[in-house]
Order: C-alpha cells, then structure tokens, then sequence
C-alpha cells in the first residue's frame, strides 16, 4: 500500500478514504492521530494492525463538536457542561459510562466506559464533522514516541495506513490530559497533559475530590486509557534521565566511549557544544512549554543517529505539561537516572 501525503486541500480525499474504511492519519492540536472511523469494527481492526498495539488499549474517539457526546454517552455529572465549555475544543479527553450497543469492543477494550474528546485543530475537525466520530490514538509504531509531524507518522506507517494529512507540527506536543468521570463525586486523572489539576480544580465544584491515578494496571486487568499499561514514548537507543544538570559533566566521563546524545535546553547544550555529543534543543532553560513541544521530536531524531545513549534533561515535575514531560520521559527511560549521590 503507497501512503499518501495529502495537503490541507485534499480533506475531501481523506474523508473518502475514512469512509471507505481506511486509516488516514492527521493532525490534532497535541500529536497525529490515527483516525479510522469508530462505528466501522473492521476499520478500528485495523489500526492495532497498522500500530502493532494491544488489543486491550481502549481507544479515544474524537468528536466534532461538544453536543455529540450525548448520542454515546449513558450518565454523566452535571459539572460535565462546564468541563466541556471551558476545554473543548482542546487537549482534554473524558472518560464516560457508554451506551449500551453503542461501539464495538474494540473501541473501549471490552470496558462500558469511553473515551472523548474534542480537538483543537481546524482540519481535525473538518475531517470528523465529513466522516464522523473517529478512534484516534497517535500515529505511531506502539511504544514509540509520538509523532508530532507528517514525516515522523511516514517513518513509523508508511505502506501501512492510506494516508496522512499534514497539517504541519502540532502546537502542543504530547497528549491530551484524560480524566475519568464514571465514578460518582470524583475526578481522577489518568494521564496528565496540557491542562492541569488545577485547571481542572477551577472548574468542578469544590466538593468533588480531582486527584491523580496512581495504581499500577495489572497484567490482567484492563486499562481505561492509553499509557496506562504497556511500554510506551521509547525509542530504540537506550534513554537515561539527567535529575541534576551539574551533573552532566560526570555522566559524560561516566559514559566515555559510547556515542551519546543529549536532549536538553539551550543553556546546557552551549556547555558541551564544542564535545563529540549530539544534541537536540529542548529550547529556553526550563521552559515546561517548550519541553513538552520538543520532547518526541528530540527523541525521534537522536533516535536516528546510531547512538549508543541519550541522555535527557529532567525538568521540575510540577502540574501541567512539567508533570506531563516528565510522565512521558520516565516512561521512556524505564524510570532510569543517572545521579551524582
């Protein structure tokens, strides 16, 4: 199968192939998404085919518009409507009790919850709103880190979905926030993104409890969203977390005679400019905006410079896109640092 590149010109020819059953990639305001169409059980098939992803991994489904989500959805709370005022559309996807006979399990992974969202780009939408509610996990190989362009879905899909739709570099980088609402009188998130548990505190009444998931998903249990479960953001040369930036000079003499990359901000990289390690900006020192722009880009092309290591700069773990870096940086590494002690 030849993989089209399509311009932003060419949405009718995407819709055509959504609608056809095929996977057309494309943009969302935080990464590509694989978008096939949720009511067609053979299309949605397709994409743990193309992604090589377990079956088990529930499916987020992108909507047009805030109102469809009462065509799917069985019960919800009623601060929902301010939920999806304030942050739809945008980077925040809930998790609701479902209606019965409403998508197949290969959407949901067998659960009677599911996952919405509405995103934030104009071709997604224009996309949806020709096809209707599309599964749209990240465009990638599984496991590896997200694709934030056209080129990095080509590198991991290319020959295996009908096309992807460029839209240029995603503004916001990782992926959305998920909350879970199907549990009375709580918000618990599953995955921290762009849009913060204070953000999140702001809109819901005081009484209801926003805290973070914290339990491990078991082997065999199910889990509600993606990155809850299965090796994810890694690429294939070896990832180790700097938690100090003094300490980069020790893990270079630590480190001597492997070929190293390191994904850091500007500052730090003027510091080992002139030594035999590769490099890719994160941008300005401590930026958790920038950071999280740059991580899967900087981890995809150190990825491709037959390094033996990339190390990467660890910045402070606080809510919103820090916490969300730094999710998907430990991820990546396997939770593994290099520390001065």
């Amino acid at each position: 199968m030849e993989t089209k590149r399509l311009t932003k010109n060419e949405v009718d020819e995407a819709i055509s192939f959504i609608n056809n059953g095929e996977l057309v990639s494309f943009p969302t305001e935080t990464v590509y998404g694989l978008g096939a169409l949720a009511t067609n059980e053979s299309a949605v098939k397709k994409v743990y085919v193309a992604k090589g992803r377990p079956s088990d991994n529930p499916l987020i489904v992108h909507l047009a518009s805030s109102e469809d989500i009462f065509k799917y959805i069985d019960s919800y709370p009623n601060y929902l409507m301010d939920l999806m005022e304030k942050f739809w559309p945008g980077p925040l996807t809930i998790i609701l009790p479902l209606k019965e006979k409403t998508f197949s399990s290969a959407v949901t992974g067998g659960l009677k919850t599911c996952a919405f969202r509405v995103p934030d780009n104009d071709l997604a939408k224009e996309l949806i709103k020709g096809s209707g509610p599309l599964v749209a996990p990240s465009s990638n190989t599984s496991g590896k880190p997200s694709p934030t362009t056209a080129n990095h879905v080509l590198d991991d899909l290319s020959g295996k979905i009908a096309a992807v739709l460029d839209g240029g570099e995603t503004k916001v980088g990782v992926e959305s926030t998920v909350i879970d609402l199907s549990e009375e009188n709580s918000v618990l998130i599953l995955r921290p993104g762009q849009i913060s548990r204070a953000d999140i505190c702001e809109v819901v009444p005081k009484n209801i409890k926003v805290t973070f998931d914290k339990h491990l998903v078991k082997e065999d249990e199910i889990p509600k969203a993606p990155g809850m479960k299965y090796k994810h953001y890694s690429p294939e040369t070896k990832v180790i977390m700097l938690k100090r930036d003094e300490n980069l000079p020790e893990a270079i003499i630590n480190f001597n005679g492997l070929k190293i990359g390191l994904l850091a901000n500007d500052e730090l990289i003027e510091k080992i400019k002139n030594k035999e390690i590769a490099y890719y900006s994160l941008g300005s020192k401590k930026d958790a905006k920038e950071a999280a722009n740059h991580l899967f880009a900087g981890l995809r092309e150190l990825d491709k410079q037959g390094l033996d290591l990339i190390i990467a700069e660890t910045i402070p773990d606080n809510d919103g896109l820090g916490k969300a870096y730094m999710n998907r940086l430990k991820k990546a590494a396997g939770g593994t640092f290099f520390e001065n002690e």
